[in-house]
């Protein structure tokens, strides 16, 4: 086993517990989103995390084991080397902050590569999230500032937002939303984009969006099923036999993949997310946030 190997057993617990308090204290840091981070994305970071402490702290043992030995076998640790090595573990158990610091770093360098990579997607395909005409819009046709919504009808955490949003359009006549049908929460959801798409059809998405959105009880998703949303097509009169036929239209079933194909290229794995003016902003947010990324865009900040 060569010096480098050695040296990373010996010390991999304790590089562990290093990473693992400090993403454990960064997991309650401050952010726009307030929906909570899946688990395999959490040991992901550890796992880049510890890379990088290995990479960046334990260079001076690379360069050790780089350099050329006679006889083609690997030469017992010298005195040297034994030192050098406690050296490094006695610095890194003294300024654990050392680690703490290179994390941070690197953190911000990713999360800054992330937005750039999809402020980028974002212009490309601005044709496609703000001047979609088979994609359902809310408050002033010809606002200003535009926010896109990709949400699920069966999503708690859209239906948190909603009220929100509904405000922010009604005080701000500037504000355009922009609907994208993203059903990922089972089949239920997937019937459900379909009916407000062909609703939409009808002149009847608003209303039938508004009713679904306000029914009582609806806080968990197992609540909203295909019978409840067939209730409220009828409730608001819709011509069930034409939506029947629309359901299976090309361009609703071309929008439906077309948004998850969006949100693909974008990164998005839950509901809801906003793009507003370049930033994308994935998880439920707040009015007060929303009203500041409104500010922003109309001044051309984000």
């Amino acid at each position: 086993m060569s010096r480098f190997t050695r040296w990373i057993s010996s010390h991999n617990r304790a590089v562990s517990w290093i990473v693992r308090g400090y993403l454990v204290d960064m997991s309650g840091g401050k952010g726009r989103s307030l929906r909570t981070g899946d688990h395999g994305q959490s040991q992901r970071l550890l796992n880049c995390f510890r890379a990088l402490v290995v990479s960046c702290l334990l260079l001076p043992l690379w360069t050790l084991e780089a350099m050329p030995q006679s006889g083609g076998a690997s030469s017992p640790p010298s005195d040297n080397d034994t030192t050098a090595q406690q050296a490094i573990h006695d610095y890194i158990l003294a300024h654990p902050e050392v680690l703490i610091e290179s994390l941070q770093r690197a953190k911000a360098k990713a999360e800054a590569q992330k937005a750039a990579t999809v402020k980028s997607r974002i212009a490309a395909l601005r044709r496609d999230l703000i001047e979609d005409p088979n994609a359902p819009s809310l408050g002033n046709p010809n606002g200003d500032v535009t926010i896109v919504e990709f949400f699920d009808y069966r999503c708690p955490f859209c239906r948190q937002v909603e009220p929100w949003l509904q405000t922010l359009i009604r005080q701000d006549s500037g504000v355009r939303i922009v609907q994208k049908e993203y059903p990922i929460l089972g089949g239920a959801s997937v019937y459900a984009a379909h009916v407000a798409l062909a609703a939409l059809k009808q002149g009847k998405h608003t209303v039938f969006h508004d009713t679904l959105m306000a029914k009582e009880g609806n806080i968990d998703e197992k609540n909203i099923h295909e019978d409840l949303i067939l209730q409220v097509a009828k409730s608001v009169d819709m011509d069930i036999d034409r939506m029947n036929l629309d359901m299976k239209s090309p361009d609703v079933e071309g929008e439906i993949q077309g948004t998850s194909e969006i949100a693909r290229l974008l990164g998005l794995t839950g509901t809801p997310a906003f793009i507003v003016g370049n930033e994308l902003v994935p998880g439920a947010t707040d009015l007060a946030t929303f009203r500041e990324m409104v500010d922003d865009a109309r001044h051309g900040i984000n």
